[in-house]
């Protein structure tokens, strides 16, 4: 009796299990790899990220299970300060926050805006703004200041900005373009009409 008991126990015990965190990241394995990739702004590095997130969490000991989903995330997120170590613009140093060409040609603008943005006000972004973390949290996560956080926070929102009026201008100009090119061609359609006809 006494083992049916230790078995039972067992079985609804409140924390997550290493296979919990396997099955979450098998099941949200495109949201956690977008997550990497818009982190460190590096195909290649994000799936590294991704990969060595997955462990962090299995290592993590009494974490409850309705939790797991966000400390997944939380995972993914501390192993990308270790690998990134983003800083402040003051002190950042051209390392890997910087992120790599292969990425410039991303359709997404919305996601190319984020990833061209400096690894210390991207991480802020994506952790305050997205993650809703707040400020003391990121601070203590990136070794910084809340001061910090919100002032990067304000420059990544601005740049953000003025990417999005960038996109939308160039989108105007592609369109007036293509409306041009339109015009021309139907204009010189129906000038050929009548010679064709006098012809006839």
């Amino acid at each position: 009796m006494f083992g049916r008991k230790q078995v039972s126990n067992q079985e609804v015990s409140p924390y997550a299990m290493r296979s919990d965190f396997c099955r979450i990241f098998e099941k949200d394995m495109n949201r956690l790899y977008l997550l990497s990739f818009l982190l460190t702004g590096n195909r290649t590095i994000a799936e590294q990220c991704f990969v060595g997130g997955l462990h962090i969490a299995q290592e993590e000991n009494q974490v409850f299970k309705e939790w797991a989903e966000s400390w997944a995330r939380r995972a993914i997120i501390q192993n990308a300060i270790r690998m990134i170590r983003p800083r402040r613009a003051i002190d950042a140093l051209p390392a890997m926050a910087a992120p790599s060409t292969e990425n410039a040609l991303t359709p997404d603008p919305e996601i190319a805006g984020i990833v061209g943005l400096p690894a210390f006000e991207r991480f802020v972004f994506l952790m305050s703004v997205l993650e809703r973390y707040s400020d003391q949290e990121c601070s203590l996560l990136l070794g910084c200041t809340r001061g910090d956080v919100a002032a990067a926070r304000s420059r990544a929102l601005e740049r953000l900005g003025r990417f999005a009026d960038l996109q939308r201008r160039l989108v105007s100009i592609a369109s007036n373009q293509k409306m041009r090119r339109d015009d021309f061609g139907s204009g010189t359609g129906l000038t050929a009409a009548p010679s064709l006809a006098a012809t006839a």
